[in-house]
């Protein structure tokens, strides 16, 4: 299975986020849902949101030449830079609407697994579940990482207040969702998941590269700020750094972002 070019996506570029955005796939942050997800000898696994493929390649090992794992990226840049790291089966798709290119796929997976990718679906959450259901065989597994409830408190209202002040609405144009459990089970359970284990994790997490300024240039700037030209977003950065700094940034400059985390493991049951 080649990588497929559906559209061009590229929100940002891989190397800026493996540059700002490396903690996403650290071992220190991914050991708990690799561990949740367990995989094993000769099974099928997709990735959603696999992204570069750092842990995409994990799973690939874990299963062994006898086994398939595939990965999905809605960025054409992730994808390529994934195949290039030696994922054998990626492509590009919108997860909210995904497009399989093989129907024998369809009902084939034990798992589909995802880390850090599901809060940008907003536009349609329960269009990732039924691609979910898709792929999966009766019984398989969904396990899921992504951010949750409360999820980087303090920056969000940051960029809504910078937003609104310039006469927009920044409900249309924060592009994140982060779910309760409450809200994300619901989804789940309407859509044939029976959930069976479902948590919020805080973790502090450290900016290491550039700071908070560095993490919006990479997460908002082509996202919630898109609108917006240079100049503006020079100006809505600025004041987003200044009105968080006094919670985000520590006595040695050191900046901190406080990520909520929900995670998950669901099984199909129809």
């Amino acid at each position: 299975m080649a990588s497929q070019d559906h559209s061009s996506t590229s929100d940002y570029s891989a190397s800026n986020y493996n540059q700002t955005a490396a903690f996403v796939y650290s071992a220190e942050y991914t050991t708990p849902i690799l561990s949740l997800l367990k995989p094993s000898i000769d099974e099928r696994i997709v990735d959603f949101g696999c992204g570069t493929g750092e842990l995409t390649l994990q799973i690939q090992e874990a299963v062994g030449a006898s086994g398939l794992t595939v990965g999905i990226d809605y960025n054409n840049d992730m994808i390529s830079k994934a195949l290039m790291n030696g994922v054998r089966h990626a492509y590009v798709s919108d997860l909210q609407n995904i497009q399989i290119l093989a129907p024998v796929l369809e009902h084939s997976f034990d798992a589909v697994f995802s880390n850090a990718a599901l809060h940008w679906c907003k536009q349609n959450p329960r269009g990732v579940l039924d691609g979910a259901k898709r792929l999966l065989k009766v019984g398989g597994r969904f396990v899921c990482e992504m951010g949750g409830f409360m999820n980087c408190i303090g920056v969000r209202i940051g960029l809504h207040r910078a937003v609104k002040k310039r006469g927009y609405e920044p409900d249309k144009m924060d592009p994140w969702y982060f779910p309760t459990i409450e809200e994300y089970q619901g989804l789940l359970q309407s859509a044939g998941f029976r959930v069976d284990t479902i948590s919020l994790v805080p973790r502090l997490t450290p900016l290491l590269d550039g700071g908070l300024r560095g993490w919006l240039q990479l997460f908002a700037r082509q996202t919630f700020l898109k609108e917006f030209s240079d100049q503006e977003v020079a100006a809505i950065i600025d004041e987003v750094v200044d009105t968080c700094e006094v919670d985000m940034m520590d006595k040695e400059g050191n900046w901190a972002l406080m990520y909520v985390r929900l995670r998950f493991l669901a099984t199909l049951d129809e």
